[in-house]
């Protein structure tokens, strides 16, 4: 069985995989860490019952301690890159949901992967409906290229766009300079600040946030006399554990740093 820790797992993420790895035979929980709920336990706060298994605080010395086979990490954007150099330098595998790694962040924590010969696994979004979305669209763009991207999430998400908005534009983006696809040129040139949303690839992202949004995201084809729309919705976090769970059990099979969930699809 694999031994699986997991960072943030008071969170409303994080306790969804400890009761997702909880459930999976071939799977066991060893441990939890957060910055809050210290001490309380992990299983209670998943509502799995007692496991006698507390919330620790220092992921550093937890990993010193239990040793897991693999991390998961769901924790803020702003702890994610120190959080998984600790992993990696201690010589264990992870798995990362938490948004706002750079791609320069990405090339480090690559190159410290291989120096310690270990795997970490990253993914914007771990939906296999949002990967299949993402793909989608990917096909679309050579024949519609011009597109908006529309990403509504709940109010408590901590960035914008979202990682799986930035994924999707950049994958349309490659696709249509790999097709010679030219988008029309945008001919608005009055408005207020920040009316057009932000760009990622010279593509456009609108970001809402909003109670009762789980995690939802629309791609706009637009063409001459016909538009095209994609949509995703995530109205539960159990939709993500599938994905969560494959992860956790292939993060070996790629040795080095791999992004996005289609490469274990």
């Amino acid at each position: 069985m694999l031994r699986v820790l997991v960072n943030g797992a008071d969170g409303r993420m994080g306790s969804q995989v400890v009761k997702a790895v909880y459930e999976d035979k071939d799977l066991e929980f060893v441990g939890g860490v957060s910055i809050t709920n210290i001490g309380a336990d992990a299983g209670e706060l998943a509502g799995i019952g007692h496991l006698g298994i507390p919330i620790r605080g220092d992921l550093g010395k937890v990993l010193d301690d239990i040793k897991p086979d693999v991390v998961v990490d769901f924790t803020a954007p702003r702890a994610i890159f120190e959080n998984a150099r600790t992993v990696i330098s201690h010589g264990t595998n992870m798995v990362v949901g938490t948004t706002g790694l750079t791609a320069e962040q990405r090339d480090v924590l690559a190159k410290l992967s291989a120096e310690h010969k270990t795997s970490i696994f990253i993914a914007p979004n771990f939906s296999i409906g949002a990967v299949l979305m993402m793909k989608v669209a990917t096909e679309i763009a050579p024949f519609l290229p011009d597109v908006e991207i529309i990403e509504l999430h709940h109010n408590n998400k901590l960035d914008a766009p979202s990682g799986t908005a930035i994924m999707t534009a950049n994958k349309i983006a490659a696709a249509r300079k790999a097709a010679g696809a030219q988008p029309a040129p945008d001919k608005t040139h009055e408005s207020l600040e920040g009316a057009r949303g932000t760009k990622v690839d010279d593509i456009t992202i609108h970001s809402v946030r909003l109670p009762g949004y789980v995690a939802h995201q629309e791609v706009l084809f637009g063409g001459y006399g016909e538009y095209l729309t994609i949509r995703h919705d995530s109205v539960d976090r159990k939709s993500f554990m599938p994905g969560v769970i494959l992860a956790v059990k292939k993060v070996t099979s790629r040795p080095g740093l791999t992004f996005g969930l289609e490469n274990y699809l």
